[in-house]
């Protein structure tokens, strides 16, 4: 078993014994943030371009569908069964590597309310029918109640003779998180060829992603803390699954790191009116960051997650003289579903 702390090149290479089947553009680019860091006042802020991965606009799930779809592949699957909400990221990134991999599809998308009529096509949603994914769309709630909609399209595929490789989260959340240790190897080697370190490592996670970005920590031997700002509260114990998440990653790729749940760090405290729901707070960072660096957050995620760091800088814990580095996971395709709303909270400019 290797030696922790690993070197970036160690990593790499343990990372490398997967099966893995390629689809983003990496590394990804690390930008400085000027203008934004002033107007937030304290840290220099960076930002990991992880929106750019290129898969059907890109995100983090491009990461995550490398090591997925070759597992699929590997138990020679012809369809994949997955779900999430009807503006998932996770979905439209996965329909778009089942695509380009040359597997079929079922998406099972919860609305998480009682039906009440048609679904407008847009956002994510409309990427998943140009990519040809087969939809339906259902009343469950994300989580277990989805879980078990999931569960039963996959069976029925099964029962008909397909190949199918389904969500479970037990084999599918340790498996995407490896890819975001990755990420961390990146960022190490991209801040220090530029003569700095981070000293806090910010994302918008509450499973996979997170608990990827604390193996990729532990593994490098970093200080700098990983905190995960959280977009949903589960019905379970977040900090408890993603520490489990990130030690059972840690072991697939031959490492014991021991991650407990005091290890991973996850507020909850921006996620505002719930899940999937537009924030004040994160309209308002959504709308700073486009208006200083003309880069665009996501409603549902990374634009909470940036209410989050600014409120971390507002109460002190982070300070003049730190280097955070935001892995901006992607997401704006849903800025399209929720014009209504965005307009409503981010008033056009106007110039006297």
């Amino acid at each position: 078993m290797p030696v922790v702390p690993l070197t970036t090149a160690a990593l790499r290479a343990a990372i490398n014994q997967l099966p893995r089947f390629p689809l983003g553009h990496y590394p990804t680019p690390l930008e400085h943030l000027p203008r934004f860091s002033q107007a937030v006042g304290g840290p220099e802020i960076y930002i990991k371009r992880d929106d750019c991965t290129g898969l059907a606009i890109g995100g983090n799930k491009t990461r995550h569908n490398e090591f997925l779809i070759a597992d699929a592949l590997r138990q020679g699957a012809d369809i994949i069964v997955w779900g999430a909400g009807v503006q998932s990221n996770n979905c439209r990134q996965t329909a778009a590597a089942c695509a380009k991999a040359g597997l079929d599809i079922h998406l099972v998308l919860g609305r998480g309310r009682p039906a009440n009529g048609p679904d407008v096509v847009q956002g994510n949603l409309l990427l998943d029918h140009i990519v040809g994914a087969h939809v339906d769309i259902v009343e469950a709630k994300i989580g277990a109640e989805l879980d078990e909609c999931i569960a039963q399209v996959a069976a029925r595929h099964t029962a008909n003779g397909r190949r199918v490789y389904a969500w479970d989260r037990h084999k599918v959340k340790p498996l995407a998180a490896v890819s975001y240790a990755l990420c961390v190897t990146e960022i190490v080697e991209q801040s220090s060829a530029a003569g700095w370190a981070p000293t806090a490592l910010y994302v918008s996670s509450a499973g996979s992603t997170g608990a990827g970005v604390v193996v990729g920590q532990r593994a490098l031997g970093l200080s700098c803390p990983v905190r995960s700002i959280a977009p949903i509260k589960w019905d379970w114990d977040t900090q408890a699954d993603m520490a489990q998440i990130a030690d059972d990653a840690a072991r697939l790729i031959g490492l014991d790191l021991g991650i407990r749940r005091d290890d991973v760090d996850v507020s909850f405290d921006s996620i505002g009116p719930g899940y999937g729901h537009l924030s004040d707070d994160g309209c308002a960072a959504l709308a700073l960051l486009a208006r200083t660096e003309g880069i665009l957050l996501d409603p549902s995620y990374t634009g909470k997650a940036m209410a989050g760091l600014i409120s971390d800088v507002c109460n002190g814990r982070l300070k003049s003289g730190d280097r955070v580095v935001f892995i901006h996971t992607g997401g704006t395709p849903a800025l399209f579903a929720y014009h209504a709303g965005l307009v409503e909270k981010i008033p056009a400019r106007r110039l006297v």
